[in-house]
């Protein structure tokens, strides 16, 4: 994949860390340049840094647009890498189950994802998180390994097991359909969910040392739906210092107060709030509580609520929930901003704040409609 010839855009609207300024915006050798390059006129566009998502599974439909679908997954990169682009994405971290629940969430799954990801070409950045579920202790040495083949520097741990029901002997809602998507008996299915259940006691122990080994290989950690201040501390301990998607808003203080990042869902934010009655992400950004936003199980969604956010918070601020806030997260310097020798990520934007084109890394990941005429022209 070969990057643009050396371009020189001018006449838009670059957004800066004080506002939009209307100044010449050079690419060259993939990075933002000096100056130089045939002259583009962009009048009438906007162009912002690429937004860089740090927590997606919407690849789960790319991947197996139905049940046990999944054929070539370098296909369903394919059509994934497609879809950034067209929502401005320009790095694009993976959010791929560790989890009980079989199928694509399986353990075998998350394999068969890093090697298809390590062997990829894509247009859009992209990297891989495990969301590892706590009790499943018998296969996080075989976790931890895969970290290490692939170089996966991002692991959350989940623990999304219906413990209330399991503990009195009930049977969790919606059990059958989840054995099929897994290809389990619901019977074998529920004994599974049992037996992850009582390991409970000896989670905390299991985890410290394979927490551990993951910290001295610097994988950044995380903790998914933490409810109280008491949940987010038992993470902490483990080195696991990145909030996501907390429920409350004592859970994301507490992490506020440790210095910890928070991150939220974008569509929580689009739709006004949580799907399941949790805190709203509104509420916790209007609270500065918030360091970044991510597309969580829907891509449009954080160019959407960026340019929702802009009405009350300015642009600066909204657009770093997507770019620059999650770059300062993850430790990335080379990407987040529009600055001379950083990555040439940007996103083409209309006044009214729909995307008109793409460049990840000085390549263009997408283009259409009038800009597509303009540039091409």
């Amino acid at each position: 994949m070969r990057d643009l010839p050396p371009l020189r855009l001018t006449g838009a609207e670059i957004l800066l860390p004080d506002g939009f300024a209307r100044e010449a915006l050079s690419l060259e050798g993939g990075r933002i340049a000096a100056g130089g390059g045939r002259e583009i006129d962009l009048s009438g566009w906007r162009i912002l840094p690429g937004i860089i998502d740090l927590h997606g599974d919407g690849f789960e439909r790319h991947m197996a647009p139905r049940r046990g679908a999944v054929d070539r997954p370098e296909a369903g990169l394919a059509g994934l890498d497609a879809e950034c682009g067209a929502a401005g994405i320009t790095t694009a971290v993976l959010a791929q189950f560790w989890s009980w629940e079989g199928g694509m969430r399986s353990p075998e799954f998350s394999a068969t994802l890093a090697e298809t990801l390590a062997g990829a070409e894509t247009l859009t950045d992209m990297a891989m998180q495990l969301r590892v579920e706590t009790h499943m202790l018998d296969t996080l040495e075989a976790m931890a390994d895969l970290v290490a083949r692939h170089g996966i520097g991002f692991v959350v741990w989940n623990d999304h097991l219906p413990h209330a029901q399991l503990a009195k002997g009930k049977r969790p809602p919606g059990l059958t359909g989840q054995a099929l998507k897994a290809g389990r008996s619901p019977e074998a299915h529920e004994r599974l969910l049992g037996a992850l259940h009582a390991n409970g006691p000896e989670v905390a122990a299991a985890l410290a040392p394979i927490a551990a080994r993951l910290a001295a290989h610097g994988v950044r950690m995380g903790s998914h739906d933490d409810h109280t201040p008491e949940d987010r501390a038992k993470f902490r301990a483990l080195g696991a210092d990145l909030c996501e998607f907390p429920e409350t808003l004592a859970a994301a203080e507490a992490a506020k107060a440790a210095g910890e990042p928070v991150i939220m869902g974008a569509p929580n934010v689009v739709r006004g709030g949580s799907h399941s009655g949790k805190v709203a992400a509104a509420d916790l950004v209007e609270a500065g509580l918030v360091d970044a936003l991510v597309s969580d199980y829907h891509y449009p969604t954080l160019a959407r609520a960026a340019v929702k956010l802009s009405d009350r918070h300015g642009w600066p601020a909204a657009w770093a929930l997507v770019s620059e806030g999650p770059a300062r997260v993850m430790g990335w310097r080379d990407r987040g901003r529009i600055a001379e020798g950083l990555r040439a990520d940007l996103v083409i934007m209309d006044a009214a704040g729909r995307v008109g084109g793409t460049i990840s890394g000085g390549k263009v990941s997408y283009l259409a409609g009038a800009l597509a005429a303009r540039m091409l022209s």
